[in-house]
């Protein structure tokens, strides 16, 4: 049996995270939420500051910036309609060494079925790509957790041909 054809190595798409990272609570925030739940169709979540930066006048636990989390199909519509915004381009630095790759959108009215609403302006957001392998779990669970052997771990090779296949992505 060859690699390609142990169902162990099978490759697919865990999650797609979208950030807005806006640096001050208030209404900032609710306009960040608005532009998240209609890109992703889900609701999105405040993220707290860790640590107070007095040269930003951010206090800890201050919401500064606005996520969502996109797992299943959804996640896999939502990436296509991403990369559609991208030209189908993505960098081959964005990739990392475990099978996860992100890149940012200047302007989220570039995202195909995304129309300019004048209540949220024209906002930037980053997207985060977590890549999974079927045994990857046992870093996760609660009891006897383990780490991911080496050999199974997706490299940063695998993402880009599992990319380029499934999603039509050219790395460039």
């Amino acid at each position: 049996m060859s690699q390609t054809e142990n169902i162990m190595k099978k490759i697919s798409l865990d999650k797609v995270v979208l950030n807005m990272g806006v640096g001050k609570s208030g209404d900032a925030i609710d306009v960040a939420k608005k532009a998240l739940d209609q890109i992703s169709g889900k609701k999105s979540c405040a993220r707290d500051a860790k640590e107070t930066q007095r040269d930003f006048g951010v206090r800890k636990g201050e919401p500064i910036g606005v996520a969502v989390t996109i797992r299943g199909k959804d996640a896999e519509e939502l990436l296509k309609r991403l990369l559609q915004a991208k030209g189908n381009q993505i960098k081959g630095r964005s990739f990392d060494d475990f099978g996860n790759f992100s890149f940012g959108i200047l302007e989220h009215i570039d995202i195909p079925g995304i129309k300019y609403d004048p209540n949220i302006g024209i906002l930037g957001l980053d997207v985060a790509v977590n890549l999974t392998r079927p045994g990857y779990n046992i870093r996760k669970r609660s009891k006897h957790k383990a780490s991911v052997g080496k050999t199974h771990r997706i490299s940063e090779d695998e993402a880009k041909e599992f990319m380029e296949n499934e999603f039509g992505a050219v790395i460039v």
